[in-house]
């Protein structure tokens, strides 16, 4: 396995044990996903722009101190309707990027716009993620970047302007290395054909969403070929955007439907989404739940038993620990592949569940790009979770059946979700 920092917090957080099926409605906030994309189609836009039920958690704050930074008016007093002003693009700034792939991602390029030089560094972990690719991409279309590493900390050494033109990149490791470049092309002079080579981009419905949000602001947008995204030069419309609830953050909530045999419903969930739910669905049906839409929003039942599962997880990647979790309490073997880039994600993620699932009893087997979970009687312990959220998430559902499962931070879910604990606890004891 590889080699994992730990970062152990003085209180652990025990992780709920239900007594009985679990009946609850979560309202959650907005995508984290769909926030980070309006903000920097926001501020790169006309004219001004809101952003309706936002997610407020440390990512997203950290991508409107960003921008902020380099000069355009995000304001975030109002939690339900955040509104940015764009204004000239400009440096010198510093940029704290925390542990979010989205800024380190996605404001790169923007710096390329701006007059004057915009340093980025972040958490100690931020440094080892993928980021080179991106780094080179830009520099092939005429952007001045300085990174001794080949990732962070980097200074982007704008001048106000990008040549733009037409770059190739291997964003296997990440979709977020498209999407970066996407969403600051239309603002290059002759805006931007990104083509895609080596094995296929991960998490693809993100690049998609991309697309679809680009478009929405005005943005020219050709993707019928295959692994190329052509986007045209080209002023960006302000406008108001209604953020989804977050998916994602609602997978550890649905799997705690099947692990009680519960029902759990996601308000708010509108009819039409730029996230994958019709493939979170089928996953979710192959392991033993059933997934309607109402008017209420999206609701998970569980049927009483949690089935293994065998599925390519490369266009979902985010659920992976989630699933995991359910595997480790299935009735039969489950085999998670095609995610062999979460390793770069805030911890390398195969081998912290491979440690933290045995820990717990399960067999596990870790493979290059994937897991082997072998269901067997599981028991209380403490389970690390690596400064990461969803490794949170997973250890929390872990816990709905096994007691005694304490959690090392779970702290670290407020990088997504700040009410997460409070938000569990509740459900699981059946409050408001």
């Amino acid at each position: 396995m590889a080699n994992l920092t730990v970062t152990r917090a003085p209180l652990p957080w025990t992780a709920p044990t239900a007594t009985d099926p679990v009946r609850w409605t979560v309202q959650l906030p907005g995508s984290k996903s769909m926030s980070a994309r309006a903000l920097v189609l926001s501020a790169l836009a006309a004219g001004p722009s809101t952003l309706l039920r936002p997610l407020r958690a440390r990512d997203t704050e950290l991508m409107a101190a960003a921008l902020r930074s380099m000069g355009p008016q995000v304001s975030t007093v109002d939690p339900e309707r955040w509104v940015v002003r764009p204004r000239p693009l400009a440096g010198p700034a510093d940029i704290d990027v925390g542990l979010a792939g989205t800024v380190m991602r996605f404001v790169p390029p923007v710096a390329g716009l701006a007059d004057g030089p915009v340093s980025f560094d972040g958490d100690p972990y931020a440094r080892k993620r993928p980021l080179g690719p991106l780094l080179d991409a830009l520099r092939a279309l005429g952007v001045r970047i300085d990174s001794p590493s080949g990732g962070l900390p980097l200074t982007v050494h704008g001048i106000g302007k990008v040549a733009g033109g037409e770059v190739v990149i291997d964003a296997s490791a990440s979709s977020q290395l498209v999407s970066g470049l996407l969403l600051a092309a239309p603002e290059f002079e002759r805006g931007v054909v990104v083509r895609h080579v080596g094995p296929p981009v991960p998490s693809a419905p993100h690049v998609r969403m991309t697309v679809q949000m680009l478009r929405a602001a005005g943005g020219a947008v050709d993707d019928t070929t295959p692994d190329v995204w052509r986007v045209e030069p080209g002023r960006l419309s302000g406008r108001a955007w209604e953020i989804e609830p977050d998916l994602s953050g609602a997978v550890p909530f649905f799997a705690a439907a099947l692990v009680t045999g519960g029902q759990v419903t996601l308000a708010g969930w509108p009819h039409r989404s730029v996230q994958p739910v019709e493939r979170l669905r089928a996953l979710l049906q192959q392991m033993g739940g059933e997934v309607t839409f109402t008017t209420d929003g999206l609701t998970v039942r569980g049927t009483g038993a949690v089935h293994g599962l065998d599925a390519d997880l490369s266009d979902v990647s985010e659920l992976t620990p989630a699933l995991a979790a359910l595997a480790a309490l299935a009735d039969s073997p489950s085999r998670l592949t095609g995610v062999a880039h979460i390793r770069g994600h805030e911890t390398d993620r195969l081998a912290a569940l491979a440690r933290e699932l045995s820990a717990l009893g399960a067999e596990v087997i870790e493979s290059h790009d994937g897991l082997e979970i072998r269901p067997r009687p599981l028991r209380g312990t403490v389970f690390e979770t690596y400064d990461d959220h969803r490794m949170a998430h997973a250890a929390a559902v872990i816990g709905l059946a096994v007691p005694g499962v304490a959690l090392t931070d779970v702290a670290c879910t407020s990088k997504t979700l700040p009410e997460f604990p409070a938000l569990w606890s509740a459900m699981v004891n059946g409050t408001s």
